[in-house]
């Protein structure tokens, strides 16, 4: 038997092979299924089981094309209802892998077929527990994302508390948790960077499985401080109880390479939104016109689900040459299907061809604090409010990334806006849109908070 944990930082998503005797399972798939088509045929093992802990809503999964590639069943948890075909597990109902067991653990909550998988060895001996969203290291899943109805996020709280009491909290201690997130999902919001640990840790460290807490004190705690989930998780929902295009397909579309005139054309004909996915630093040199940046080196599918509503819409990529395909899939990973091409030759090739090209002012943070002192500065943080209680600059005004499409009134449009994060992904960010936007005088200041916070400019916290 071997369990191996596919972890994916940009969506800080854990996917899980696990392999015995000739037989495969894999928990959670990514989209793009190929990874786990090659990992059976290098194994010498059939993929026989796809099982999902829940809809995901942060990401698309692969189940559908897996189990068209493979043959393999997809299992949901109690109550689940699909668009296609799938084997709806029951309470305990056990599925045998080769030498070892899988028994499903209906444990809703956070939503309310989810449901967790625990591995038992060739001996019966339960030795892992695939937790998807109800248990993560160092938190639970919040509970306001399935609610509907006359089921609110009080009693989703209460019923996940019942779960891991009566279902989780029972299991040996050396039953080793695998979560489906970790550090950075928006799926909880205390989780460890830590993406795997014993069951008796977690009870030890775990604030949400502290033995002396009643039911009341849970359903406080777990729903204190949560914020408002990204705006593109309900369309991953039903993508992902109802279906979706093939992923081959989504790829082939978005591989279409297009010449700067060819690339401005398509541009003008469709109303495509340009999605430069360069670095910031490389993106306020030189873009074109009305184009948005979302790095890839960051959070970035996340960020485009957050900041563009329409999954839809329709997508043109500017990024390094040889990264069109990771992008496209990395857009696919959350529903963002309709990506129809990318220039080719990236933006060298736009500059060649002597088209139009926009910039973003950028200053350094020694820059920006000999600026500071004239007064009158209008600057603007766009960082989450937590990060902004911790520690801002003196005057600044915080505008969240996260909630610009709500925002933008806010923006002032007559005056020089100097604008930061904490190192300037964000900020750049945020540049982009406003310019796109018609607010054109804006100041990215290079290394965000950080770098400001080391200079004289001074700052605030509060209390």
């Amino acid at each position: 038997m071997k369990i191996e944990q596919i972890y994916t930082g940009c969506l800080a998503q854990g996917a899980y092979f696990i392999v015995s005797n000739g037989e495969a399972a894999v928990i959670d798939p990514l989209r793009e299924v190929a990874p786990y088509i090659q990992k059976a045929e290098k194994t010498g093992a059939q993929i026989k089981y796809v099982f999902e802990t829940h809809f995901h809503a942060d990401f698309v999964s692969g189940h559908l094309d897996l189990a068209e590639k493979t043959g393999a069943e997809i299992v949901y948890g109690p109550g689940a209802q699909t668009g296609f075909k799938a084997h709806i597990a029951t309470d305990g109902e056990e599925f045998k892998l080769g030498d070892v067991v899988i028994r499903a653990l209906h444990t809703p909550g956070h939503t309310m077929e989810s449901t967790s998988y625990l591995l038992l060895d060739e001996s019966g001996r339960p030795v892992a527990l695939f937790s998807g969203d109800t248990l993560f290291i160092g938190d639970v899943g919040r509970p306001d994302l399935a609610q509907k109805g006359d089921l609110t996020m009080d009693d989703l709280a209460g019923i996940l508390f019942d779960s891991l009491r009566s279902k989780i909290m029972p299991l040996p201690d050396d039953v080793i948790v695998y979560p489906a997130h970790g550090a950075g999902s928006a799926c909880g919001k205390n989780m460890s960077k830590e993406t795997s640990d014993t069951l008796g840790n977690q009870k030890r460290f775990n604030y949400a499985l502290r033995a002396d807490m009643t039911k009341e004190e849970f359903i406080h705690e777990v729903t204190a401080g949560l914020t408002e989930p990204p705006q593109y998780f309900p369309e991953n929902v039903k993508m992902n109880r109802d279906g979706y295009e093939s992923i081959d397909d989504v790829l082939e579309r978005g591989h279409q390479a297009f010449s700067p005139e060819a690339f401005e054309a398509k541009a003008n004909n469709t109303g495509a939104l340009i999605l430069d996915t360069r670095k910031p630093g490389d993106f306020a040199e030189g873009f074109i016109p009305n184009s948005i940046n979302i790095g890839i080196e960051g959070s970035f599918a996340p960020w485009v689900g957050a900041l563009i509503p329409d999954l839809k819409q329709q997508l043109l990529i500017v990024t390094e040459p040889g990264r069109e395909e990771e992008v496209v899939t990395r857009l696919a990973r959350v529903g963002y299907d309709y990506t129809i091409g990318y220039l080719n030759g990236g933006f060298e090739a736009w500059k060649k061809a002597g088209k139009e090209i926009d910039q973003v002012e950028s200053v350094s943070a020694e820059e920006f604090a000999d600026r500071y002192p004239a007064g009158d500065l209008e600057v603007i943080d766009v960082r989450k409010p937590d990060e902004f209680a911790s520690g801002h600059i003196q005057g600044a005004r915080n505008l969240p990334l996260d909630y610009i499409n709500d925002l933008m009134p806010e923006f002032p449009k007559d005056r020089k806006l100097h604008i930061h994060c904490a190192g300037g992904y964000r900020s750049m960010v945020a540049a982009s849109i406003l310019k796109s936007r018609g607010i054109d005088d804006v100041v990215n200041i290079e290394g965000g908070y950080g770098a400001v916070s080391k200079t004289n400019v001074p700052v605030l916290t509060e209390a």
